[in-house]
């Protein structure tokens, strides 16, 4: 009777593996064949991202409050009210309104970049 249920636990062990394998190895190849006919590539490796520093942004209420477009005090968080008055600046001077301060946005504030962000 052990030998019996011994052999069947080893024949549903063997079968769960060649199954799993099956669908793992049908899956793979799907998967790469959808992404080169796509050509989709793996893992895109992006640049550095531009950030304004805190007196960048206090600079940048302080304008924006002096135009009417914050009403906040300058506290150097880009906070959602900052971001806001952004948006309105930046409608007001044809920009694209993303309510972020990006190089375009602190250029057109006259406020000078770091080095690190002008190499960017």
């Amino acid at each position: 009777m052990k030998k019996i249920l011994i052999a069947c636990f080893v024949a549903f062990a063997i079968s769960s593996a060649v199954a799993a394998k099956a669908q793992n190895s049908a899956g793979t190849t799907a998967v790469s064949n959808s992404n080169m006919s796509a050509g989709v590539k793996t893992k895109v490796k992006r640049g550095p991202v531009f950030r304004a520093n805190k007196e960048q942004i206090k600079q940048a209420q302080t304008l924006l409050k002096q135009r009417g477009f914050y009403s906040g005090e300058a506290t150097g968080k880009l906070d959602a009210e900052t971001r806001a008055g952004l948006k309105k600046y930046q409608e007001a001077e044809g920009m694209k309104a993303t309510g972020t301060l990006n190089r375009a946005a602190l250029e057109k504030m006259n406020i000078a970049l770091t080095e690190k962000q002008q190499s960017m």
